[in-house]
C-alpha cells in the first residue's frame, strides 16, 4: 500500500492547486470553523461544536442546559473539518491552527464515556439507545469520519491524542460487535475505509479485523434492518428498512452487480471493499469492486464525473438515468468516487481509475465550492434555470447559487479534507516504482527511497505540458517513473533535456521510463490537449441531439452571463470549430474560454407555435464547469443542442 504521509512528503506550491491549497489554509478551514461555532451571519446553524461542549458537560455533571442540535451525523462535520486541519498543517505549520484543533481535540475527549463510546447525539439526546439502531443513526459512521481524523492528526503533526481517543472507540466497537457477537451492519457505510487506515497506523490486526467483518457480514442477513426496526421501537427519519438495494444489503457484496442506493455509502463502501481486497489478496472481493465500478462509470456516471441522479434518497437508479436539470450529483459522492478511484488504482494499475479521478476532481467537486472558498453546492446540476432550478417542487434541491452553509453540512469539510490531501492521490510511491497520477505543481521528497527530490511544474490544466525536475542528493538518482498519459490525450511527446526520450508504453496507460538522472535533468511530458466534443449513447433520454465540450480533463458549460443572458436558445454547430481563448487571469482566478461556432434560435412568443423557429449564426462562450455560478443568478448548461 502506498505511503499515507504524502502529505508531509509532498509540498504543493504553485499552479492550479497552489492556489487551493492558500485558499485552504487562509480561507477555507477559518470560514469552516466559524460555522462549526455558529459564528457565520445568515448561514444555517452548525451547533457542531457546541454539541461537544454539552456531551462533556453531561458526563461531567449528569446533565446540560440546551439540546442535541442538527443531524445524528453532525459530529462528523468536526472530524472532516479536523481531518483536513491536519492535512493543511503539514504543509503549512501554524502554531495558532493547531492550538485550536488541540483544544477542540481534548473538547471531544471530554465527551468520551469511560469505556471508549463516542456520540455527542446519543450522550445529550438519546442515552440508553446505542447500537440500537444501526440502519439510521449513524454512530460507526461517525466514528469512521473521527477516526480518519485521529490518522490525519497523527500522522502529519505526530501528536496522538485524537488517536488515543479513537482507538478507545475502536475497541469499544470490536468488543461489542466481535467479543460480545451483536448482530448488524453500517447504516452508512464509512467504518470499513476507516479502520483499514486505523489498521495500517497502528498495526493493530483488530481493526482489520472489525473492517473485514462489516463487510463479509453485510447483506448475508438482508432482512436486517427490518428485524432491527421492529425491536428497536424507535426511529430518526423512519427510513425504509425493507428496500434492501437502496440500503446496500439485498445480497453479500461479493454478489453485488450493480451500484444501488445512496451514492455517498455506496463509494464509501466500495472504497473498502478495494483497501481490504488490496491488504488480504481477496481476488473475488476484488471482481466485484471491478464489476461496481465498471457499472458505475460506464451507465451512472455523469460527464463531470458526479454520481448519484436522484433528488430521493440522493441515489443512484437506473443505467443511463442521468438528468440534467434534476441532478443530484452530491458533492460527498464525487469526492467518494476519488476515493474509490484511488483505491482501485492502487489493487490494479490502470490509467482509467486516475482518469475518472481526475474528472470527478476538476469538475463536480471543485464546483462545490465557490471560488472565493465560502459558499458550496451540496448537488450540482448539470442545467441551471433561474425561477425554476431551487424553485420549482421537482427542482427545489437543484440551487443556482451557492448556499453559505447547510443544515446537513458533510460536503464542506469534505471539500476541504480532499483538496488539502491531493498528494495522497497525484503521487502514488511503491516499492520499484513512482506512479504520477495527476499533474500538480509541487516538490516531492524522494530521498529516503529514491535519493533525492522531483520538481514537477506545470500549467496544467490549461497548459499541455508537464516538465519533471530532479534534484539528486548524490550524483544521481535512479527512479523507476511511471507517468499516466490521460486518454483524452490525442498524442504525447516525451524529452529529457529538450531531446526525445525512449520510454515504454504500458497497456495499463502509463508511460515508463526507469534512468539515472543527473542533477538540473528536466524531463518534459507534452499532452496534445485538443478541443473534443463529448456525445452520449442514445440510451441516456436527456442527451438526445446534444455534446458537450470537453479541453484537457475540464468539461465546459455556457452560462448566461456571457451569451446574452439566454443559453436556451442556443445550439452547437454540427462539425463547428471551437477554438480556445487566452488564458484570463483575472476572469474567474484565472481560465480559459473556449469560444463554439453556433447558433440562436428564435422562436414564437406563445407556448406552442406552428412557425419553424428561425435561427443565426453566433459564437457561443464557455467556461470551465467548476466555475460556473460564481457571477450571480444565471442560466447554465453543460449539453448543448447540436444542429447541422
Amino acid at each position: 500500500m502506498g505511503d499515507l504521509k504524502l502529505v508531509k512528503r509532498f509540498d504543493v506550491t504553485d499552479g492550479f492547486f497552489g492556489r487551493y491549497r492558500k485558499l485552504v489554509k487562509d480561507v477555507v478551514l477559518p470560514y469552516q470553523e466559524n460555522a462549526l461555532n455558529d459564528r457565520i451571519e445568515g448561514a444555517e446553524k452548525s451547533h457542531c461544536i457546541e454539541n461537544f461542549r454539552m456531551a462533556a458537560e453531561k458526563l461531567r455533571t449528569g446533565s446540560c442546559d440546551g439540546e442535541f442540535y442538527g443531524m445524528v451525523f453532525q459530529d462528523s462535520d468536526v472530524a472532516k473539518w479536523l481531518e483536513g486541519a491536519a492535512y493543511s498543517l503539514a504543509q503549512n505549520p501554524d502554531p495558532e491552527l493547531e492550538k485550536r484543533c488541540d483544544e477542540i481535540i481534548e473538547l471531544i475527549g471530554s465527551a468520551q464515556h469511560e469505556d471508549g463510546y463516542l456520540n455527542t447525539y446519543f450522550t445529550v439526546k438519546e442515552p440508553d439507545k446505542r447500537w440500537t439502531n444501526l440502519h439510521e443513526a449513524h454512530e460507526l459512521y461517525c466514528a469512521g469520519h473521527m477516526i480518519e481524523a485521529a490518522v490525519a492528526y497523527a500522522e502529519c503533526t505526530g501528536k496522538a491524542r485524537l488517536l488515543e481517543i479513537m482507538c478507545g472507540m475502536a475497541d469499544h466497537i470490536y468488543k461489542h460487535f466481535i467479543e460480545e457477537g451483536a448482530a448488524g451492519y453500517p447504516g452508512h457505510p464509512e467504518i470499513e475505509l476507516a479502520l483499514m487506515r486505523l489498521f495500517r497506523c497502528t498495526k493493530e490486526e483488530k481493526y482489520k479485523e472489525l473492517a473485514l467483518h462489516f463487510i463479509n457480514v453485510r447483506g448475508v442477513d438482508s432482512d436486517y434492518y427490518k428485524k432491527e426496526k421492529s425491536t428497536s421501537g424507535w426511529t430518526v427519519w423512519g427510513s425504509n428498512a425493507v428496500d434492501t438495494e437502496y440500503n446496500q444489503c439485498s445480497e453479500p457484496v461479493r454478489m453485488q452487480k450493480k451500484a444501488v442506493g445512496h451514492a455517498v455509502r455506496a463509494v464509501y463502501l466500495y472504497t473498502g471493499m478495494a483497501d481490504a481486497a488490496m491488504e488480504t489478496g481477496d481476488a473475488t472481493l476484488t471482481e466485484a469492486c471491478r464489476t461496481l465500478w465498471n457499472n458505475i462509470t460506464q451507465s451512472r456516471m455523469y460527464v463531470t464525473g458526479a454520481i448519484g441522479s436522484a433528488y430521493e434518497g440522493e441515489a443512484f437508479t437506473k443505467d443511463y438515468h442521468l438528468p440534467n436539470d434534476t441532478a443530484y450529483a452530491e458533492t460527498c459522492a464525487a469526492i467518494g468516487l476519488i476515493f474509490f478511484a484511488n483505491k482501485m488504482l492502487y489493487l490494479e494499475r490502470d490509467r482509467k481509475y486516475a482518469d475518472e479521478m481526475e474528472r470527478a476532481l476538476y469538475n463536480c467537486v471543485l464546483a462545490g465550492m465557490q471560488l472565493d472558498g465560502t459558499k458550496f453546492f451540496y448537488v450540482n446540476p448539470l442545467e441551471a434555470l433561474p425561477g425554476i432550478s431551487g424553485e420549482a417542487q421537482t427542482h427545489k434541491h437543484a440551487l443556482p447559487v451557492r448556499p453559505k452553509w447547510f443544515a446537513c453540512a458533510c460536503c464542506p469539510p469534505n471539500v476541504a479534507r480532499l483538496l488539502a490531501s491531493l498528494s495522497e492521490y497525484a503521487w502514488h510511491v511503491l516499492p520499484g516504482k513512482l506512479f504520477s497520477n495527476l499533474f500538480i505543481d509541487g516538490t516531492l521528497d524522494l530521498r529516503d527511497t529514491f535519493g533525492g527530490r522531483i520538481r514537477l511544474e506545470t500549467a496544467y490544466p490549461y497548459g499541455n505540458k508537464i516538465t519533471y525536475r530532479f534534484e539528486p542528493e548524490e550524483e544521481t538518482m535512479s527512479v523507476p517513473l511511471a507517468i499516466r498519459i490521460p486518454a483524452w490525450s490525442t498524442g504525447t511527446v516525451i524529452c529529457l533535456n529538450g531531446k526525445p526520450v525512449k520510454y515504454e508504453m504500458e497497456e495499463s496507460g502509463y508511460a515508463f521510463l526507469y534512468r539515472d538522472f543527473k542533477a538540473g535533468d528536466e524531463l518534459t511530458v507534452e499532452l496534445e490537449m485538443p478541443v473534443r466534443k463529448v456525445y452520449t449513447c442514445n440510451k441516456v433520454s436527456a442527451n438526445t441531439g446534444k455534446a458537450a465540450v470537453q479541453r484537457g480533463p475540464l468539461i465546459y458549460c455556457a452560462e448566461g452571463v456571457d451569451n446574452a443572458g439566454d443559453v436556451l436558445s442556443l445550439s452547437l454547430k454540427k462539425g463547428g470549430s471551437v477554438t480556445v481563448g487566452e488564458y484570463l487571469p483575472d476572469k474567474l482566478f484565472g481560465i480559459q474560454e473556449l469560444y463554439a461556432e453556433g447558433y440562436r434560435e428564435t422562436g414564437a412568443e406563445t407556448l406552442y407555435s406552428y412557425e419553424t423557429p428561425a435561427a443565426e449564426a453566433c459564437q457561443i462562450t464557455l467556461i470551465p464547469y467548476y466555475a460556473w455560478g460564481n457571477r450571480g443568478l444565471n442560466q447554465m448548461r453543460v449539453w448543448i443542442p447540436e444542429q447541422a
